[in-house]
C-alpha cells in the first residue's frame, strides 16, 4: 500500500500515528509524543510543522463539557432555502457565520441544504433564534428541529481508516 497524500503532502506511519494522538491528546508534550511515535524531538517537531503548514493540523482544541455550564440545549436543524442561486446560499451562509449559537453548519446533497448544529442556554433561546433568522431575509423555506435528548458518542476523526484508504 502506498503511503496517502494529502495536500500535496506524502503521510506515512508516523505521521498518521501524531495526528492519531495530537486529536485525543492535543496537550501532550512534544518530547513524550516524539517517544511515542519512536522519534527524537527534532525530527517529530519538523514533521509537525509540516502538518500545520500543509493545513493537515487546522488548530489545537480543548473539548469543553456541556455540562459544565449547567442545563444547555443542543438542537440539530435541517433547513431547506427557497432558491439554490450562488448569491441565495452566500448569503444564508454568510448570516450562518455571524451567529454564534450555531457551532457548525454543513451543506448537504439531498432533499435538504444545510445541518446546523446550534447550542443555546434553554429551548426558549432555540426558539427565538429561528424566529429572528425567519424574519431576516436570508431564504429559509422550511426548517425541521432536532433537540439532543442524550450525547451518545464524540470521537476524533478516524485517521488510520481514512489513511488506510491508499490515496
Amino acid at each position: 500500500m502506498s503511503a496517502p497524500r494529502t495536500d500535496g503532502i506524502k503521510l506515512d506511519d508516523r505521521d498518521i500515528k501524531i495526528l492519531s494522538i495530537l486529536q485525543r491528546e492535543g496537550r501532550i508534550p512534544k518530547a513524550a509524543l516524539a517517544a511515542r511515535v519512536n522519534l527524537s524531538p527534532t525530527p517529530c517537531w519538523e514533521r509537525l510543522r509540516r502538518l500545520e503548514a500543509a493545513g493537515i493540523i487546522q488548530s489545537y482544541q480543548a473539548q469543553v463539557s456541556l455540562k459544565a455550564f449547567g442545563p444547555v440545549t443542543v438542537v440539530f436543524v435541517q433547513i431547506e432555502l427557497d432558491s439554490h442561486r450562488q448569491e441565495d446560499l452566500a448569503r444564508f451562509e454568510a448570516y450562518v457565520g455571524d451567529v454564534t449559537e450555531i457551532v457548525e453548519c454543513w451543506a448537504v446533497g439531498g432533499g435538504l441544504d444545510y445541518v446546523c448544529k446550534m447550542i443555546v442556554p434553554h429551548l426558549e433561546d432555540y426558539q427565538n433564534l429561528i424566529e429572528t433568522m425567519l424574519a431576516h431575509d436570508i431564504g429559509i423555506k422550511r426548517y425541521y428541529s432536532y433537540v439532543v435528548t442524550n450525547h451518545v458518542k464524540c470521537e476524533p476523526v478516524p485517521v488510520e481508516l481514512l489513511a488506510s484508504r491508499g490515496a
